[in-house]
């Protein structure tokens, strides 16, 4: 006698799982995301950021979802443009892993300029071999003229924004400055501050600077949800 069992149905993996909760999110985020942007694009990309760090598959749907909903409100794309970072973290007080939403510095660079409320902003990194002073006071100053090769380490990071009326405006951190806001990061050890620091350096700088510039509301609630 022969018998057949019935053929079991395989079990969806995580990442069967992961697509499936990017579908039914669909409808949402295209309430949420601004022209620029196209929704089939962003899940293609959240798709790959997945495959790249597994650990995404594994964090809780909610943080999940909170953090694409912030990047899609405020029209930033996730993954390679360095626009913003979604980083999965274990979270001790939840017991879970999470993801934490962060604006990179090319996301600030954006939001800033779309707000059209500054001719120029940027940050630059400043190394040990470089030629470099800054002066605050009654007449500001800043100068600095990069090496062309041997810079030696980071020293120092500055944001420079010129304003409508034709002033400008600067802030200058020492790297003892910016690492002491990375040790207060969910993720000072993994993620953009190991794999992209003079990127984060930057974004730090104009974080500060932000807080002394007359930004649009966009912006300014931008700044008060990174990291958050």
């Amino acid at each position: 006698i022969v018998s057949k069992s019935e053929p079991t149905k395989s079990q969806p993996t995580k990442m069967d799982t992961f697509r499936a909760l990017l579908d039914r999110m669909k409808p949402e985020l295209v309430k949420a995301l601004p022209k620029h942007l196209d929704v089939d694009r962003i899940l293609r990309i959240m798709n790959t950021e997945a495959r790249r760090n597994p650990k995404l598959l594994e964090a809780s749907q909610t943080s999940l979802l909170g953090a694409l909903m912030l990047s899609a409100e405020l029209g930033l794309e996730p993954g390679p443009l360095g626009h913003c970072w979604l980083i999965p973290y274990y979270n001790k007080k939840t017991n879970m892993i999470e993801v934490q939403f962060q604006i990179g510095y090319k996301g600030y660079l954006e939001l800033i300029r779309r707000s059209g409320q500054l001719e120029m902003i940027d940050a630059e990194v400043v190394y040990q071999n470089d030629e470099f002073e800054f002066e605050y006071g009654m007449q500001p100053k800043l100068r600095h003229k990069p090496a062309l090769s041997n810079r030696g380490a980071p020293i120092a990071v500055y944001a420079i924004a010129k304003l409508r009326d034709g002033g400008y405006a600067f802030y200058v951190m020492s790297v003892d400055d910016v690492n002491k806001i990375r040790a207060r990061s969910k993720s000072p050890n993994e993620g953009p501050w190991v794999t992209d620091w003079d990127q984060m350096a930057r974004k730090t700088a104009i974080r500060q600077l932000a807080k002394y510039l007359p930004l649009s509301t966009e912006v300014q609630r931008a700044v008060s949800v990174d990291e958050t």
